[in-house]
């Protein structure tokens, strides 16, 4: 496992005046301004662009990321059991779990910057993946993390010409794309390609003339770049949301539109008319949002078009699976847990993964709805010596839990752990809670 680092400097909370939000530049096809900064002789986003760092960075891969813990459970029975007597534990790991090869990709890119662009200051326009261990690693490597500003913009102005920016998992904006384009700066654009999935969906309706309703979060990084690639969007972030959208479309009054223009304030493109904008709609998602919950979402908005419009609703909706594979199989890999007659076997289930993390905060809703008792921590630190232990709640609270482990019997533990979470952080997590299993229990 790799050793514990001190977290990176905190960002500096800039002033508004320092830096705002980036407005982009008017094109008439934002397809093809994407395509064409892409195509830049500065802007690198393929492992091919880095061929003679690939050595370097898979050795730094393997010491930072791998676990021969989770390897030996993966090859065996998905299940280990570690010390004797009340002091035994047994974990029994998902079938899926852990870091998809999107976020192994994204890690690889930025690594092979750093190390292609030794001399070059590094930036780096949001974390590069929600997993703390992930981020300190790169800011042990010289990347600084680019400032918020007062706004909820970014502090740009530390940038300069000649200057590296790494564009992280979740993508980056037109705006951004524009600005270092225009800057000249080198790029190296780590984006997931099943968010450019998304974005190639976003294009499809545009095309069309549709208005784009995002299952997804307002604020997170990946839905924010989602939305500069729409023309008019509206983003819902759970079903409760996508229900009072469909109540309006088929009964629009002028006091329900007022609702809907505070409500939504935040979450829509700028001029949004519900009344011209929500005759003709698409549906696109945050690739790390519960599937159940995006068909739900994209059945509710058909059933709507069909009774709002029914000669021609077919025009009016069109919905595309953009759900990433890594993100579904861990949620069914959990589902599959939970629904095993053994699960009752199990005194928890530990969720492994970021706090700020989308997709590990629905492998732990997926058991906390069923009644099963989750913890979910960021990393091993949240395991503590005094039989503490750090953890989230679905509510988004991070809470101290005292006598956590019981001392007077062996314990039976579900483990998996979110798509960007390395299994030596896993691995980290386990062999703490071993340890201090044993520390606790009395010997037999």
């Amino acid at each position: 496992a790799p050793a514990r680092r001190a977290a990176p400097r905190a960002p500096r909370r800039a002033s508004a005046s320092e830096g705002t939000i980036l407005e982009a530049r008017e094109v008439a096809n934002k397809k093809a301004e994407r395509r064409r900064i892409a195509s830049s002789p500065t802007f690198f986003r393929t492992h091919g662009d880095f061929k003679e760092e690939q050595a370097v960075v898979q050795e730094k891969m393997l010491a930072e990321m791998k676990s021969t813990l989770l390897d030996s459970m993966r090859a065996g029975t998905f299940e280990t059991s570690r010390g004797e007597g009340n002091a035994a534990v047994t974990f029994r790991l998902a079938q899926e779990y852990g870091m998809c090869w999107g976020a192994e990709r994204s890690i690889e890119l930025a690594l092979a910057a750093t190390e292609k662009y030794p001399d070059k200051r590094k930036h780096i326009t949001n974390e590069l993946l929600h997993n703390p261990g992930v981020n300190n690693m790169l800011a042990d490597a010289g990347v600084e993390f680019v400032d918020k500003t007062a706004d909820g913009g970014k502090r740009f102005d530390d940038v300069s010409p000649g200057d590296v920016v790494i564009l992280p998992a979740f993508g980056a904006t037109l705006a951004e794309m524009q600005h270092f384009d225009d800057m000249g700066v080198t790029t190296v654009d780590t984006t997931c390609p099943w968010v450019t999935k998304v974005w190639n969906v976003v294009d499809k309706q545009v095309a069309k003339g549709m208005t784009t309703v995002i299952h997804g979060k307002y604020a997170h990084e990946e839905a924010i770049a989602t939305a500069s690639y729409c023309d008019n969007y509206i983003m819902v972030k759970n079903i409760d949301e996508a229900e009072y959208v469909c109540r309006y479309i088929l009964n629009p009054t002028p006091e329900g539109k007022e609702a809907l223009l505070a409500k939504f304030a935040k979450a829509m493109s700028k001029g949004f008319d519900p009344d011209v904008h929500l005759a003709k709609v698409g549906l696109a998602n945050q690739t790390t949002m519960y599937k159940k919950e995006t068909q739900a979402i994209g059945k509710l908005f058909e059933l709507t078009m069909i009774q709002k419009y029914p000669e021609d609703a077919s025009d009016r909706f069109v919905a595309f699976d953009t759900i990433c594979d890594a993100t579904q199989v861990r949620q069914d890999a959990i589902q599959e847990m939970i629904q095993d007659p053994k699960v009752d076997e199990l005194d928890f289930i530990l969720v492994v993964g970021g706090f700020d993390s989308s997709n590990t905060a629905h492998l732990v809703e997926i058991p906390h709805d069923a009644g099963k008792t989750v913890f979910h921590i960021n990393e091993g630190d949240c395991i503590r010596e005094d039989n503490s232990v750090k953890h989230r709640l679905l509510n988004g609270d991070v809470v101290i839990e005292n006598d956590w482990l019981p001392a007077d019997r062996p314990l039976k533990i579900g483990v998996t752990s979110g798509a960007s979470t390395p299994d030596a952080y896993v691995q980290d997590a386990l062999e703490r809670l071993v340890l201090l299993k044993a520390a606790i229990s009395p010997a037999a």
